[in-house]
C-alpha cells in the first residue's frame, strides 16, 4: 500500500526510540530497566557470551512477583482492583484488589512450598480462565518455581507429553472448566495424562468448582480450598525469593514440526523489563487504567497481558470467562468495556472476525457507552484490512494491528500508540518495536528490495523477553531458529517490508505456495476474499496440482443474514483473485463452507485442510475447537471431486 506521507515518522518519536535501541542496547534497556524493582540492579544490560546468543541483565536479581503484586500495595494502592473477574458462563463475577491478590498469592505459595516446591522446580497448571489460576502462577514466580501453564480442556495426551517433558513436583488444576453449551471435566483427562507419563508428580492441588467437583486421589491430590483454609489458620505465608534476571520464569509449550512441543523457556529480568516498558509506550496504558486482554492464560497472549505486563504496570486486568460471541451475544466485548472502564482491548482478528459475522452493522455497539475506551489492538493471526476497516467505522477508534510469536513474548512489529502513533496501513503491523533489528531475507539469506517477499528474521541479539533457549533442549533451539539464517533468528514467518519500513506479515513460510513455479502468498489471496461484502472470514490452502504443483483453494464463510446464490459469490471471488493478483495465482476454486476449523485460541488449522485436500494421512490436532468441522470441509471438497 502507498503511504499517505513522505514521512510517517514525523508525529511520532518511534524513529528516534527505535534508533536507540540499536544504536546503544545497553543504554536503552538499562534505562528501561529503572521502571521496575530489583533486589540487586543490574549493572550491565547484556553478556553477549552467555547461552545461544547472549543474556539480559546476567548480574541483577529480582522478584516477578513482588513486581507485579507487592510493590503496588507497598505504594499504598493495596485497595485499587487487580484483576476483575467476569465469567457469563459460571454467572459470576469478582473484584481482587491488589491486597487481597498479595495474601492469596503468598498463601497459595506457601501451600506450595509445603507440598515440596522449591526454586526451581516445575509446576504445570492446568485450569481455566478463573481468579486462581493467576494465583497459581504468580505463587509459582514467588518461589522461584517455573509455572508451565497448560490450556485448559487440552486432551490427555496433549497434558502428558508436557508432564513428561517440564518432571513437574505438582500439578494444579481445577475440576472443570465451563463452555457455553457444556462443562469440560478436567480431572478424569489429568488422571490419564498423569497415567500415561511415565513422571509422576508428587502432588495434585485441585480448585473443586460448583458446577462439577472431582474426585480425589488420596496420598495424592489435595482439595484446594482445605489447603488454603488450613494455611491461612496457621498464618503461613510464603516471602518472595530473589530470582536471577536469567532464571527462567516459566515454560510454555508451542507446536513443534517433529510432533513434540518445543518448551519456550521464558526468563526473568528481560520479561519484566520488556513488558513494562511495553505498557505505556505501545498500548499507552497508565497505571491504575483498565485493561482488556480476550485471550487465554493458556497462549502467550494470556501470559504477557492477561498476567505480568497489567500486573507489574500497576493496572486492573480484565479476566473474561467467556466468548466474544453467544455469552450472550456479539456485544460481549463492547458491554465489558462499557461495564468496567476499560482504555484499550487486545484480541485477536478471528474474534473480531467473529463479532463482525454475527453483528455485521455494528448495531450492538451503539448500546454502550465506550467514551473511555481509547484503542483496539489485535494480534494471533493476520488481520485482514477488511475486517480492520469495519472495526475502525463502527469503534471510531484506532484499531492496532501489531504482530508476535510465542517465541518472544511481546511484540516484534506494532504501532507504538504511548510515543506517537504512525500512520495505519491495512493489512501491515506497521514498524519493528525497540530492540528488534528486522530484516526480510531470501533463501540464501541476503536482504531483498523493498516491497519483495522474503522470510523475516531477526538480526541477533534478541531484545529482552524473548526466549533464551528450548527447555532442556539448546541444541534444538539452535537448530529450529539459528541455523538457517546464522546470525539471524528465523521467524519462519513470510512477509515485505515497503519503503516506508512498515512490515507486512504475509503467513508461515509453509504457507507460501508454489503454482507453476511462481511463489504465491497465500495470504494476500485471504485479504483480497475477506474484502467481499458477503465475506466474513476465509482461509486459502494451496492444494496438489499435477500440472502447475499447486493450485489456491478458498474456503469462505458468509456473514449472518447473506442470502444470495452461493455459487454467484464463489464465481465473484474468483474474479477479485483474478483482478487484484492477476490470472498467474491461477485461483479458480472458491468453496463456501458454514465454518472453519480453529484452535481453541482462534488460528484457523490450514495445514490439516490441506492435508485433508491432498488425500493425504492426518492426525485430529490437539487444540482443535471442534474436531466436527474437519469432516465437514472433507465433504465440501469431495462434492468438488477433491481429496480422499
Amino acid at each position: 500500500m502507498a503511504s499517505d506521507t513522505t514521512d510517517p515518522t514525523a508525529s511520532s518519536r518511534y524513529a528516534a526510540v527505535h534508533a536507540a535501541s540499536l544504536a546503544d542496547p545497553e543504554g536503552f534497556w538499562l534505562e528501561a530497566a529503572k521502571a521496575i524493582d530489583w533486589i540487586s540492579p543490574p549493572t550491565r544490560a547484556f553478556d553477549g557470551a552467555a547461552g545461544a546468543y547472549g543474556r539480559w541483565f546476567p548480574d541483577a536479581t529480582l522478584n516477578a512477583c513482588h513486581n507485579a503484586v507487592d510493590r503496588h500495595v507497598e505504594a499504598g494502592r493495596g485497595d485499587q482492583s487487580a484483576i476483575l473477574y467476569d465469567s457469563p458462563v459460571a454467572g459470576a463475577k469478582r473484584r481482587v484488589t491488589y491486597a487481597e491478590l498479595r495474601d492469596a498469592v503468598a498463601t497459595l505459595a506457601a501451600v506450595l512450598a509445603d507440598l515440596g516446591v522449591n526454586r526451581g522446580d516445575r509446576v504445570v497448571i492446568y485450569m481455566p480462565m478463573v481468579p486462581e489460576a493467576l494465583f497459581a502462577m504468580l505463587a509459582c514466580a514467588r518461589l522461584g518455581a517455573v509455572h508451565s501453564v497448560v490450556f485448559g480442556g487440552f486432551a490427555a495426551n496433549e497434558l502428558a507429553i508436557r508432564i513428561e517433558d517440564a518432571t513437574p513436583k505438582v500439578v494444579v488444576a481445577a475440576s472443570c472448566g465451563i463452555e457455553p453449551s457444556r462443562i469440560v471435566p478436567y480431572k478424569p483427562l489429568l488422571d490419564a495424562a498423569i497415567a500415561a507419563s511415565t513422571h509422576k508428580p508428587d502432588a495434585c492441588l485441585i480448585l473443586q468448582r460448583p458446577q462439577r467437583e472431582a474426585d480425589l486421589v488420596a496420598g495424592r491430590d489435595h482439595d484446594w480450598a482445605q489447603a488454603v483454609a488450613d494455611a491461612t489458620a496457621a498464618g503461613r505465608r510464603a516471602d518472595c525469593a530473589a530470582m536471577a534476571a536469567t532464571d527462567p520464569l516459566y515454560i510454555l509449550y508451542t507446536s513443534g514440526t517433529t510432533g513434540k512441543p518445543k518448551g519456550v523457556v521464558r526468563d526473568t529480568g528481560g520479561y519484566c523489563v520488556a513488558l513494562t516498558w511495553s505498557m505505556p509506550n505501545l498500548y499507552d496504558v497508565k497505571p491504575g487504567e483498565v485493561y482488556f486482554c480476550a485471550s487465554d492464560i493458556g497462549w502467550v497472549v494470556g501470559h504477557s497481558y492477561i498476567v505480568y505486563a497489567p500486573l507489574l504496570h500497576g493496572c486492573t486486568t480484565v479476566l473474561y470467562e467467556g466468548k466474544p460471541v453467544g455469552t450472550p451475544d456479539a456485544g460481549a466485548f463492547w458491554r465489558l468495556i462499557a461495564e468496567y472502564g476499560i482504555a484499550c482491548l487486545f484480541t485477536a482478528p478471528t474474534a473480531l472476525r467473529a463479532v463482525k459475522k454475527e453483528d455485521p452493522r455494528a448495531e450492538l455497539v451503539a448500546g454502550y457507552d465506550l467514551s473511555g475506551f481509547r484503542s483496539l489492538f489485535l494480534a494471533g493471526e493476520r488481520a485482514d484490512p477488511d475486517s480492520v476497516a469495519w472495526a475502525e467505522r463502527a469503534l471510531d477508534r484506532p484499531v492496532i494491528d501489531h504482530w508476535w510469536q510465542t517465541e518472544t513474548g511481546w511484540a516484534i512489529a506494532g504501532n507504538p500508540v504511548g510515543i506517537g502513533q504512525l500512520p495505519v496501513k491495512h493489512g501491515s503491523a506497521c514498524r519493528p518495536m525497540p530492540g528488534y533489528d528486522l530484516h526480510v531475507l531470501d533463501e540464501a539469506g541476503k536482504p531483498v528490495p523493498a516491497d519483495t517477499m522474503g522470510t523475516i528474521a531477526l538480526k541477533l541479539p534478541l531484545p529482552p523477553g524473548c526466549l533464551p533457549t528450548l527447555w532442556g533442549s539448546d541444541e534444538r533451539f539452535a537448530q529450529s531458529y539459528l541455523t538457517t539464517f546464522p546470525g539471524y533468528y528465523d521467524t519462519s514467518d513470510a512477509g515485505v517490508v515497503d519503503a516506508d519500513g512498515y512490515v507486512t506479515v504475509l503467513g508461515r513460510t509453509d504457507d507460501i505456495i508454489n503454482v507453476a513455479g511462481h511463489r504465491l502468498s497465500t495470504g494476500g489471496m485471504e485479504a483480497v476474499l475477506s474484502a467481499h461484502p458477503d465475506v466474513a472470514e476465509c482461509a486459502v490452502i494451496g492444494i496438489r496440482d499435477a500440472l502447475k504443483g499447486e493450485q489456491p483453494c478458498g474456503f469462505v464463510v458468509l456473514k449472518s443474514g447473506v442470502s444470495r446464490d452461493t455459487g454467484e459469490i464463489e464465481r465473484e471471488l474468483v474474479a477479485s483473485i483474478r483482478e487484484r493478483i492477476g490470472p498467474v495465482a491461477a485461483f479458480k476454486l472458491a468453496l463456501t463452507v458454514a465454518r472453519l476449523p480453529k484452535t481453541r485460541s482462534g488460528k484457523i488449522l490450514r495445514g490439516t485442510m490441506k492435508k485433508i485436500a491432498d488425500g493425504e494421512a492426518w492426525t485430529m490436532p490437539a487444540t482443535i475447537d471442534d474436531a466436527g468441522v474437519l469432516e465437514e470441509i472433507g465433504e465440501s471438497l469431495k462434492g468438488r471431486g477433491i481429496g480422499g
